[in-house]
């Protein structure tokens, strides 16, 4: 951490820092998120494919590197800035320090800057495109900067990029636990899957079959699943690239098997309903976003990390069931059989006030096998 990194924003602010993890130059559109803990699923999240990762809590990587906290096999964030990462981690799981993880994953990051102001600049003009280099900036940069994008990124993080790999089985060691039930088979479209999700209908005993991003209706509706789980993932839901999902969702939606989207997962599934989306300011990430039941009115504190959200134009169908504290915009919305949220139930890392969603994911599989 002693080579000088500068940090170049889209609007030509500049910021001065050191270079930790991997040493390069990277462009990419910068995000923050407000995560306290969680750094691990935070960098291990499909979600952030091409985007630099800014963690507004000053000091990361204070519990090390911890491999069964990941949230995927890679690293989704393309860069990633700390105002301080910890150099002696105290951790009994830990196993490498948050600088050498980097550099083995060849992950650019930079530290020493005054991150406070870096976020304060990004909630007052929105979520801008930057890059770190070791070179001073020059005017070529700015150029380059304002004009990158990030092109199909769901398809670089979904767990095949072609329909031949059909499915995939979760794991022997993860399989269903027995309850006397007939088990639940569910058909996971990966968007860019975090485990967690997996995880959570294992924990209910289900029987989890993963499909690429690209699969046809007819593929997944062979398996006969009770029940479809919509994934995480990155970018823009409304990308002409993600077309051939909501074709595929409106195919799905006409079968009537109960449908339970998150996040990325929500927002696909509301554009087959008719919805549509645009961008938020700086988006929603952290462990600490309130989101109100509209029918309860009971207010719970969910894990996010998303720059888009739903709204009610030129569709009639569903309701919005969650709306968030801080700004109003849809949380989720419930068309009957099936429902979807924009946060995350599973929360690794952040708080499990949602975990009741899967439960009801249950129910309405159960129902609809009742009919």
């Amino acid at each position: 951490m002693s080579d000088t990194a500068y940090l170049i924003l889209e609007n030509g602010t500049v910021f001065k820092g050191k270079f930790f993890g991997a040493y390069g130059e990277v462009t990419g559109e910068i995000v923050f998120t407000t995560g306290m803990t969680g750094y691990l699923e935070t960098l291990t999240d499909p979600s952030y494919q091409g985007q630099i990762v800014l963690q507004t809590f000053p000091l990361i990587g204070n519990y090390g590197i911890i491999p069964e906290d990941f949230e995927s096999a890679g690293v989704g964030a393309k860069a990633y800035i700390v105002k301080i990462p910890c150099a002696a981690p105290s951790n009994f799981r830990s196993e490498k320090d948050l600088d050498s993880f980097l550099k083995e994953r060849g992950i650019t990051g930079i530290c020493g800057i005054d991150t406070r102001a870096l976020t304060k600049i990004i909630r007052k003009n929105g979520v801008m495109n930057g890059k770190i280099s070791p070179r001073v900036p020059s005017y070529f940069d700015h150029e380059e900067i304002k004009n990158y994008k990030v092109e199909n990124p769901i398809a670089a993080v979904s767990a095949a990029n072609n329909v031949s790999a059909v499915l995939q089985r979760i794991s022997a060691r993860s399989a269903p636990r027995t309850t006397g039930k007939p088990v639940r088979r569910i058909a996971l479209l990966d968007f860019g899957a975090k485990r967690g999700i997996a995880n959570a209908l294992l924990a209910r005993g289900c029987e989890v079959l993963i499909f690429p991003h690209n699969a046809k209706a007819q593929e997944i509706l062979k398996i006969n699943p009770n029940g479809i789980m919509l994934s995480n993932g990155p970018g823009d839901p409304a990308d002409p690239a993600n077309k051939v999902i909501v074709d595929t969702l409106c195919d799905l939606i006409k079968t009537g098997v109960p449908i339970f989207g998150i996040c990325m997962g929500h927002q696909l599934l509301a554009l087959a309903y008719g919805y549509k989306s645009k961008k938020l300011k700086f988006g929603h990430r952290g462990a600490n976003q309130p989101v109100k039941d509209t029918l309860t009115g009971n207010v719970y504190i969910t894990s996010q990390n998303h720059g888009y959200e739903i709204t009610a134009d030129n569709s009639s169908q569903g309701k919005f069931s969650f709306v968030n504290v801080n700004d109003g915009s849809c949380e989720g919305i419930d068309y009957g059989v099936s429902f979807s949220v924009q946060f995350h139930p599973e929360a690794r890392g952040g708080p499990l006030d949602t975990g009741f969603l899967f439960d009801k994911f249950m129910e309405r599989i159960d129902a609809y096998a009742a009919k």
